[in-house]
């Protein structure tokens, strides 16, 4: 199993509480960003290293500005 990365996990966990807060699922976040659940499934476990056009898709998917998405999201 891959090793949780400090950084990804705190970006899965900013896009799991904004997901949950929108009472989105998985497969409906997905759907709206354009992605795979799978994919949104590995981001918020923090096992997936999106690219910067996937987070900008996922930000607007859930409402909010890329850098809202990454708040805390620190090297």
């Amino acid at each position: 199993m891959p090793k949780r990365n400090g950084i990804l996990a705190a970006l899965g966990l900013n896009v799991r509480r904004a997901r949950e807060r929108k009472k989105l699922t998985q497969e409906k976040l997905a759907e709206k960003a354009g992605l795979d659940p799978t994919y949104i499934s590995g981001i918020e476990r923090g096992l997936r290293n999106p690219g910067i056009k996937n987070v900008a898709r996922l930000a607007k998917a859930l409402d909010l500005s890329t850098a809202e998405l990454c708040k805390g999201v620190d090297a």
